[in-house]
């Protein structure tokens, strides 16, 4: 019998503005995030991937790109982002932005572990 497929971990932490990246619980990436700024909320728990997209334009916000994006919770998601000085602090609507490069190593370890062997944990 084949062993269980190696886990993907994805730890959000809202307070750090930091993700940290595990396989097999071994960290593999960490890296500056910008979530939910003021009057915006980027929500608490454990989700798994629910979609995944390279290319994706925002439908509520202007059109805004969302580059390599794995939505997790009815619209939110983890994607790339142009405004990199704002990495490390507040600063989105609710998503979780990432450095594009960053996103799409993320993408490509979803990709290649699977949705259903990932767990995304937002932590406060």
């Amino acid at each position: 019998m084949l062993p269980p497929p190696p886990d993907v971990r994805v730890e959000i932490s809202l307070s750090k503005q930091r993700m940290v990246v595990l396989v097999e619980g071994v960290e593999r990436h960490a890296w500056p995030v910008s979530t939910a700024r003021k009057g915006y909320r980027t929500p608490l728990g454990t989700y798994r991937p629910e979609r995944m997209h390279k290319r994706y334009f925002s439908r509520k916000y202007d059109n805004a790109p969302m580059p390599y994006a794995i939505f997790f919770y009815k619209g939110w998601a983890i994607h790339g982002t142009n405004d990199l000085r704002r990495l490390g602090r507040p600063a989105s609507h609710g998503c979780v932005r990432l450095h594009p490069s960053n996103a799409k190593a993320l993408f490509a370890l979803v990709s290649q572990y699977g949705r259903a062997n990932t767990r995304i944990v937002v932590a406060r």
